[in-house]
């Protein structure tokens, strides 16, 4: 594909932005999968390209919110595994099926998961949910790891959204640090889509030109949104989440009803 300077400009800006959107709740695919598919990919090869482009920005958005994420090194190691094995089978299905019926799921996943984010705070208090302090605790730690593998086989599939359902999921597990549980989601999303990069790359979904491009801006993008998280406050942040959700799930429904 040919990168005119308008085309180039378009896709950077598609990925800063998404970039910013990922660090601060998830959704960024939102923004550069459709600018994939107008600017000419296919479906299939745009989501690939759409993972490989955002992976970057991950790491920027995780780097930003390093302080929060002192003390979980528990959550990141066993989750993070976790993430790694989920997201290899959901790029496995993404490679090896078509994806019109899951599209049709997606908004409705979307808008289950910003419902869970809103009533997060009062289901933990109700469930008296905690993070463990003094040690694993077997029953938490089982139901965080299946949910967690759940998820990162969604995200490796078609990634839409699945930042706000690993919120909703941290929350509800006792996280109620919007900025670390941001972080901890930022390194998740990092872990599901690390073996779905490799093989979108291996299976020839990705169109490096403008794969790389948007790269830079999602880096760009990353590192900025957490920046502006952490500045903004976290009401602010959790609002943001909320409205993001809305909009992704009403986007993804207006899609696929047309």
């Amino acid at each position: 594909m040919n990168l005119s300077p308008i085309h180039g400009i378009l896709i950077f800006a598609a990925a800063f932005v998404a970039g910013i959107i990922n660090s601060i709740a998830g959704g960024g695919t939102l923004i550069t999968f459709p600018a994939l598919l107008w600017l000419g990919l296919d479906a299939k090869m745009a989501n690939a390209t759409s993972t490989v482009a955002l992976w970057p920005g991950l790491f920027s958005g995780a780097w930003g919110f390093r302080r929060e994420m002192r003390g979980s090194r528990a959550l990141l190691v066993r989750l993070g595994l976790t993430s790694v094995c989920g997201g290899a089978v959901g790029a496995a299905l993404l490679i090896a099926t078509p994806t019109l019926l899951f599209a049709r799921l997606v908004p409705f996943l979307i808008f289950f998961a910003t419902a869970l984010f809103i009533a997060q705070g009062p289901i933990s208090r109700r469930l008296r949910l905690s993070a463990p302090r003094d040690g694993p605790q077997a029953r938490w730690w089982a139901g965080a790891i299946i949910f967690q593998f759940a998820s990162s086989i969604y995200g490796g599939y078609f990634g839409a959204g699945n930042g706000i359902l690993m919120l909703a999921a941290l929350g509800l597990l006792g996280l109620s640090d919007i900025h670390r549980a941001n972080g901890i989601k930022n390194f998740l999303g990092i872990c599901i889509n690390s073996t779905a990069v490799v093989g979108f790359a291996l299976t020839h979904l990705v169109n490096w030109p403008d794969g790389l491009l948007m790269a830079v801006g999602a880096i760009a993008g990353g590192y900025f949104g957490a920046h502006t998280a952490r500045r903004l406050g976290r009401i602010f942040v959790r609002r943001a989440v909320i409205t993001i959700g809305l909009v992704i799930g009403s986007v993804m429904l207006w899609r696929i009803g047309k």
